[in-house]
């Protein structure tokens, strides 16, 4: 059944799904990292088992780890999210049932205590600014707003938030995008051309189902998040694994997103429809300009290179993949829709390689922006992995 710890990702999970309560310029992925690893502290506290995120927290004698977890949650959540405050009271009390007074007294001290030290650590993170605006002159390469909506650009504080795990957001930087007169960049153009057109005529109806199933950053987040819930109900993790899994995972999404949104506002590259429609501008005698070509789904509104998708769910597959000791682990998503569309994958590289090669068939990035993007997100997750919460009895 539901532990403490699936429990509070589950309150947190149905707030982000509620509408207008989780703000709009800040991605879930802080939400998450911090309430798991405020969770993480104050049970690792008690029992000692890894290294802790922020401190170790002085404890008592018989301090309940669930209240502990329990109180840690709460009072992130109720801090992120005060207009829920009624919500949590009642999860906290759910939480705490059946725990000796004493014992509950005890761990929700430690529990307070971890939130307050992580609430103090994120209080000037840089998620909480107003994004800057972020406009480039039109000269060949540079990323323009989209069709349809031509929205300007977003999440563009993001390179100067601070990461969870990296020592900078730069750490990792993927290399320069190629160059628009390279036969690289004209292979790839190619290749989003034809396969990523709304009216392609080559894309095959798995690959159009592949683009749309992967479509949504807010959607692919809910898979994921499902998918480490199922995997910590089928093996049954104690609650202190359940803490670190859930934890390392966050941080390693977040950090992972954070790579490729840095690289994004670092080079700035123009996305597939607008290079299509502008090749005639690009010097390459390879590319042929469309002016009227637009992609099978709308990119959303940031620079083309590397790809968010890509580093996402690669960070996610790598931290799993790390927590669990191997890559082919077979699993089932749930896409939802009508008809009911359920995918069944033998690792989790099949899935980001999946995840990865659909921004391709959606007519949204080059082959270079999910390669590079894979290799962000595979780089970020091993760092996170190696680096916090290890095993105190580990050598590395």
């Amino acid at each position: 059944g539901e532990d403490v710890i699936l429990q509070w990702n589950r309150v947190l999970s149905q707030t982000i799904a509620t509408p207008g309560a989780h703000p709009a310029t800040i991605r879930t992925q802080r939400s998450y990292a911090m309430m798991h690893l405020a969770m993480f502290d104050a049970v690792n506290s008690i029992e000692g088992d890894y290294t802790p995120y922020l401190s170790d927290i002085p404890t008592a004698a018989r301090a309940s780890v669930k209240a502990a977890a329990a109180q840690a949650a709460h009072d992130v959540l109720a801090s992120l999210y005060p207009n829920r405050q009624g919500i949590f009271a009642m999860e906290l009390a759910d939480s705490l049932i059946g725990i000796s007074p004493l014992q509950a007294f005890r761990g929700k001290a430690v529990g307070r205590a971890a939130a307050q030290r992580m609430l103090t650590h994120r209080a000037n993170d840089g998620w909480t600014v107003t994004p800057p605006a972020y406009v480039l002159p039109p000269t060949p390469g540079n990323w323009q707003p989209t069709p349809p909506a031509n929205v300007p650009a977003a999440f563009t504080h993001f390179p100067a938030v601070m990461p969870f795990a990296l020592a900078q957001s730069t750490q990792f930087l993927p290399p320069p995008p190629p160059n628009l007169t390279s036969e690289q960049y004209a292979a790839e153009f190619n290749e989003v051309k034809e396969l990523g057109a709304a009216n392609s005529t080559t894309r095959t109806a798995e690959q159009t189902l592949t683009a749309q199933l992967w479509a949504t950053g807010a959607t692919t987040e809910v898979y994921l998040n499902n998918l480490v819930r199922s995997l910590a109900l089928n093996r049954n993790l104690t609650t202190a694994q359940n803490a670190r899994l859930f934890a390392l995972f966050y941080v390693s999404t977040h950090d992972g997103l954070q790579t490729t949104f840095t690289s994004q506002y670092t080079y700035g590259r123009w996305r597939p429809v607008t290079a299509i429609r502008r090749a005639d501008e690009d010097d390459n005698l390879n590319t042929a300009a469309d002016p009227n070509w637009t992609s099978l789904i709308a990119a959303p509104p940031y620079p083309s290179y590397a790809s968010n998708a890509s580093s996402l769910t690669s960070s996610a597959a790598k931290a799993l993949e790390l927590f669990f000791g191997r890559d082919d682990i077979p699993f089932q998503i749930n896409f939802g829709g009508t008809p009911n569309v359920v995918r069944t994958y033998r690792s989790f590289s099949q899935m980001t390689d999946e995840a990865a090669r659909s921004r391709v068939f959606g007519g949204i990035h080059f082959q270079s922006d999910t390669f590079y993007g894979q290799i962000a997100g595979r780089n970020v997750a091993t760092y996170v992995f190696l680096n916090l919460m290890r095993p105190r009895d580990c050598n590395f």
